[in-house]
């Protein structure tokens, strides 16, 4: 990384040396002269002789060196050395009427005057004045704060972020999409040459920890050109100003060093929409973005510079940001899919040490939803595990693990749950796991235990899809729904009452009913409308309603409907499978985790021609 600041201890240094100088100069020409100016040396002779004449006003006897001061003004101090050892001294003074008083103090060392005099309080003011600035640094945020209108930017120089498009899956869309902005930073005068300009800003759009700051750097590596990186929060100032200076800064650096990238991460920090709020209004915010629309109009594209940034929050930036000219290209970089997953699960493991017994297939597909980040995690989790066991290398098993501490958090291994507590979730497991087993278009039962989770959690139930599907029905969404409420069911069907295990799932039931009824079309009362909007997709999708309160309340009752049949569908499920169920609890009980080959094996007893007769 380039570092453009000066360093202060060199500035520190030549301030000295510049002090020390002029003090010599004060010591060996100027001081010398003040002191022969206003003290005078005379024997011991002439201070009797000047006596005699009245000449002496006041004096003062330290040893043998007598001071005096004269009565000629030219002549104010002089010092009397070699005294004599007089008896009569005293009473010669005292008839000659001389004040007995400090008349002045031996004549000091110069270095001592002007230490005292000029360099301590220099200093107590130089060090008043550092100890300020650190004070207002850690105020204002940090040790830039002082640099007013300097870039924060951290500056790559060509081929040194380290990263190209090998060290990126999962994405192959993004690279695509990417690579041409690479191509134009290599060979510019081909698009040139048929009249062709690359866009001048590319966006990444996306959810959190799917690679937008990894593709950026890749970007720089794969084009061999310098890398600014800076984050949208850096721009942000408390004084009026200062971020437009800021941005006028970064983009003067980067038409300095073109071609070259410049990467604005979290750009929705400074790039919100402008509202009509006047004074009310972030003045600060609003002339920083109006400063970066201005540049990016402003610099030639043809020089090769290329601005990309990052967001998860697309929604809220603002129109001109986005238009033909600044933002040119959208670039989606979605959460992976099945495949996506695997390769990245891949590439986090090159440098692992790995078991033969490795499957990243099975754990790319229990592992739907997961970001790049949190399969790099998962990665880590199983070595860290293999680690504390005091294994030389990863296994199958600790990758499984792993995957569960992301989902679930850590086992609680010291929990004491009370046998009637315990055999409650065993039932309440295995009737997640029943429901979902004797229901079609439902995922698989991959693992089943009640060993309690750091999360909370005191047992779950894994179902792992052999493919990944994007689109899912009607009845895919409600035998869902009926797997969750299949805890509670069997809840209710062996003890005949209910307990708190359930609400979790009751949260996620609920979430979906209101999915199929409001925005997916799914309700036989409603059909094709939307009642809902959604914004933020990319950070959990906050959702709100968008009919009236006598609409919101019939949403609400075909919502408890909905659920209503689910639970129903469940505890019959359960009731016509009771021999099965209360066979799976108690071997669950002993053993506490199950895998789904040994739930299915046990279920297919009951499934038998014999069984059914039975």
């Amino acid at each position: 990384m380039v570092e453009q600041k000066k360093n202060p201890r060199k500035s520190l240094i030549w301030y000295c040396v510049i002090v020390l100088a002029v003090m010599a100069v004060l010591n060996t020409i100027l001081l010398p002269q003040f002191s022969r100016m206003k003290t005078k040396e005379v024997d011991y002779s002439t201070f009797l002789t000047m006596l005699e004449n009245g000449e002496v006003k006041q004096v003062e006897k330290d040893g043998d060196v007598i001071a005096f001061n004269s009565t000629n003004e030219n002549d104010p101090f002089i010092y009397v050395t070699g005294a004599w050892d007089d008896p009569d001294l005293v009473d010669r003074l005292t008839q000659a009427g001389v004040q007995f008083t400090k008349v002045v103090p031996r004549e000091e060392s110069p270095w001592l005057s002007l230490l005292i005099g000029l360099v301590l309080p220099t200093a107590l003011l130089w060090g008043a004045g550092y100890l300020l600035m650190r004070s207002m640094q850690k105020k204002m945020g940090g040790p830039n704060a002082m640099s007013f209108g300097k870039s924060n930017a951290k500056i790559y120089v060509a081929a040194q972020t380290g990263k190209t498009f090998a060290d990126v899956a999962g994405e192959d869309e993004a690279k695509e999409a990417l690579k041409e902005i690479v191509d134009f930073l290599h060979d510019p005068k081909k698009y040139e040459s048929i009249g062709a300009t690359m866009p001048k800003g590319a966006l990444l759009v996306g959810p959190p920890g799917t690679g937008k700051t990894l593709l950026a750097k890749a970007v720089a590596g794969e084009a061999n050109v310098p890398f600014f990186s800076i984050s949208g929060s850096e721009f942000v100032e408390m004084f009026v100003g200062m971020g437009a200076a800021k941005v006028r800064d970064l983009f003067k650096q980067a038409q300095e060093k073109a071609p070259c990238i410049v990467f604005i991460d979290e750009i929705d920090t400074i790039g919100k929409k402008r509202d009509s709020a006047g004074l009310t209004g972030n003045d600060e915010r609003e002339q920083t973005l109006n400063q970066l629309l201005t540049e990016m109009d402003g610099f030639d594209g043809k020089k090769g510079v290329v601005i990309l940034a990052a967001t998860n929050r697309p929604e809220t930036l603002d129109k001109a940001l986005l238009r033909p000219g600044r933002f040119d290209r959208r670039i989606p970089v979605e959460l992976p899919d099945l495949q996506g997953r695997e390769s990245i699960l891949r590439v986090h493991a090159q440098d692992v040490k790995l078991g033969p017994d490795i499957d990243f297939s099975a754990i790319a597909r229990a592992t739907a939803g997961a970001s790049g980040a949190e399969l790099a995690n998962i990665i880590n989790e199983a070595a860290l595990r293999a680690v504390r066991l005091g294994r030389f290398a990863v296994t199958q098993e600790d990758l499984e693990e792993s995957v569960e501490v992301i989902l679930a958090g850590y086992q609680r291994k010291s929990a004491v749950i009370a046998p009637k507590e315990k055999q409650i979730v065993a039932y309440h497991e295995i009737g997640h796991a029943l429901v979902a087993a004797k229901q079609t278009d439902s995922a698989p039962v991959h693992k089943i235990t009640i060993v309690p989770r750091t999360s909370g959690a005191l047992g779950y139930t894994m179902q792992v899809a052999e493919d990944e599907s994007v689109l899912m029905s009607r009845e895919e969404i409600f035998n869902k729904i009926a797997t969750l409420t299949g805890g509670r069911s069997a809840e209710e069907l062996i003890f005949g009452t209910c307990t708190s295990g359930a609400s979790n799932d009751i949260e996620q039931a609920t979430k979906l009913a209101r999915s199929m009824v409001t925005r997916l079309g799914m309700s036989e009362k409603f059909g094709m409308i939307a009642l809902e909007t959604q914004s933020n997709k990319y950070l959990g999708g906050d959702t709100s309603l968008a009919c009236s309160e006598g609409t919101a309340r019939q949403v609400d009752e075909e919502v408890i409907t909905l659920i209503g049949k689910a639970h129903e569908k469940a505890f019959s499920i359960l009731k016509e499978n009771l021999p099965a169920l209360h066979e799976l609890a108690h071997y669950l009980l002993e053993k506490e985790t199950i895998t789904g080959e040994e739930f299915m094996e046990i279920l297919k007893k009951y499934d038998s021609p014999a069984a059914l007769e039975g």
